[in-house]
């Protein structure tokens, strides 16, 4: 295989695994693909779901970092020597306490095994009640720093609750000097710059989720903060007052990790990344463009000109100058729940499954494990293949998709799912028929918002790993949503998104915008709405925004 001298590598690391993919910048082939779960966080260590509590240990960052670099290196004879720059993207607010080198807490061996010392995950709910009170505080502060937020209320995915959260724990707060986010931390692991003064935060996190905003000059002051409560005195101080687009480079590879890894010690590390946000440049987002990330949740990304006077869409969680495409205004809103909800159903079905026939003595137990787990692949695929020869007007049930809480439009954490409608002939795949169009109403929710508001939307663009395995359910939301959704030819978007990034970096592009049109993916699938069921969504649709004005009588 013939290689160019400018490879790169893109390190996207998700809620469950990380992956590196290794590119051609100059050709934009796909040379190699590693992934990799993270061992703990797979045992389910440090995590309680009932207390919404998912914390990750950074020893399964680091670990699964050697491991799939070298991986993809391995994979491309003569590559390693040919490396040019790596960026990172990772979920985000997943945030960590740290010291004043940036090492976290929880590799210091008086707090390895404490969760309160590790990744605080994205998803991790357990700061709702202080998120209330950082939004009721705000409110009342002469400047309201949550409006860069955008919908005017801070979520519990981000930053500052989390911060709040883990820095009333007096064993932490004792100990820690920062707080990071795990975006800015591993770049800055890589680059050996990791003190939290010195450390280069990225403008995606910054922007979206830390309260940056060049309307104050930045952050907000550490007044605002120690008078919200004093755990969180002197915390902003320890930032680098400057956030980074995501094509700065963060600095060069160490000695140790290029040594570590195979790598020249030439190598530059770029500023970390969302994982959204690359993904939403590896699949394409330009000017009139949304780009649906469809997994267990969802993002639903755009951008626009900064000409157009950064107008605030009611209700959209974060919009912010340069936080997705350097020199353009990004929106960024999203679902808390889309396939997890069909993950929920399918938990649901498998419990007779796996607490009564795999105890059962009428066969033996390698016949049991064999019937659970052929039942357990095939489930979903069959419930689609059912639900799709039902018609739309043979549904008489609709749900909602807020078994997370929803985090846009209008961000509420205290919403439940629901599901109404039921008859006695409501069988499984009619259930899961409505789980699959509520996901689809709550993307079209997102999407009249934005239009609503006078965020021109021509194009849909949509990657992940649903769009890639669920037909049926992409099919829906093209009905749904009342336009063709065109989906890219790739599954790693994310990846592909910061290895553009990383081009830009070396100097083989001048622009991220360049980058994508030299080693964007082709589209593998279109999907039109079908007219007849679109009309009838719009319907359905409505009594779906209805569920929401009855949620105060559901006991929580």
């Amino acid at each position: 295989m013939e290689l160019s001298n400018n490879l790169v590598i893109g390190l996207d690391y998700g809620t469950d695994s990380g992956r590196a993919i290794l590119m051609d910048a100059e050709t934009g082939k796909e040379l190699a693909l590693s992934i990799k779960e993270y061992p703990r966080w797979k045992k389910g260590m440090y995590c309680n779901a009932v207390k919404s509590q998912f914390r990750q240990h950074p020893k399964d960052y680091i670990e699964v970092l050697e491991f799939i670099v070298k991986d993809v290196l391995n994979r491309v004879p003569g590559a390693a020597s040919k490396v040019k720059a790596i960026s990172v993207d990772i979920t985000g607010s997943t945030p960590v306490a740290v010291d004043k080198e940036g090492t976290p807490l929880s590799l210091l061996p008086e707090f390895e095994e404490n969760p309160d010392a590790m990744f605080v995950l994205w998803k991790d709910h357990t700061g709702q009640k202080d998120n209330d009170y950082l939004n009721s505080f705000s409110k009342k502060w002469h400047i309201d720093y949550t409006k860069s937020a955008g919908c005017g209320d801070y979520s519990t995915e981000h930053f500052w609750t989390k911060a709040l959260h883990i820095f009333k724990k007096p064993e932490i707060r004792q100990k820690a000097h920062s707080f990071v986010e795990a975006s800015d931390w591993l770049p800055a692991v890589l680059c050996g710059n990791t003190r939290p003064e010195d450390m280069k935060r990225g403008m995606g996190i910054a922007g979206s989720r830390v309260m940056w905003n060049k309307e104050w000059g930045g952050y907000p002051p550490n007044e605002f903060f120690k008078a919200m409560d004093p755990a969180l005195d002197g915390l902003v101080d320890t930032f680098h007052k400057e956030a980074y687009t995501c094509d700065q480079p963060a600095g060069i590879i160490t000695e140790e990790w290029a040594d570590k890894l195979g790598l020249p010690k030439s190598v530059l590390i770029a500023v970390g990344n969302l994982d959204c946000h690359a993904g939403a440049i590896g699949a394409g987002v330009k000017d009139k463009a949304m780009v649906e990330i469809v997994g267990t949740s969802t993002c639903a990304i755009t951008v626009g000109p900064k000409s157009s006077g950064n107008k605030l869409v009611p209700g959209i969680p974060q919009q912010a100058d340069d936080i997705i495409l350097p020199g353009m205004v990004g929106y960024e809103a999203g679902q808390s729940a889309f396939g997890d909800l069909y993950a929920w159903f399918k938990k649901l079905l498998m419990w007779p499954l796996d607490n009564i026939m795999l105890k059962s003595n009428i066969s033996d137990p390698e016949t049991r494990q064999k019937l659970r787990d052929e039942v357990y692949a095939e489930m979903i695929p069959n419930l689609a293949r059912q639900a799709k020869v039902i018609p739309p007007k043979d549904s008489h049930i609709i749900a909602t998709d807020w078994i997370n809480g929803r985090r846009s439009p209008n961000v509420d954490y205290d919403l439940k799912g629901t599901i109404t409608g039921l008859a006695l002939s409501s069988v499984a795949p009619l259930v899961y028929k409505s789980l699959v169009e509520a996901t689809a109403y709550g993307a079209r929710n997102i999407i009249d918002r934005f239009v609503n508001n006078g965020v021109e939307l021509k194009e849909i663009i949509a990657v992940g790993g649903i769009s890639q395995k669920s037909p049926y359910v992409m099919q829906v939301m093209a009905d749904v949503i009342g336009m063709p959704i065109k989906v890219i030819a790739t599954r790693e978007a994310c990846a592909l998104g910061v290895a553009m990034c990383a081009a830009v970096v070396a100097g083989v592009y001048e622009s991220v915008q360049e980058a994508q049109e030299k080693m964007g993916m082709e589209i593998s699938t279109i999907y039109y709405p079908n007219q007849e069921h679109h009309e009838h969504y719009n319907i359905e649709f409505q009594k779906y925004l209805q569920l929401e004005k009855v949620k105060d009588l559901t006991p929580y």
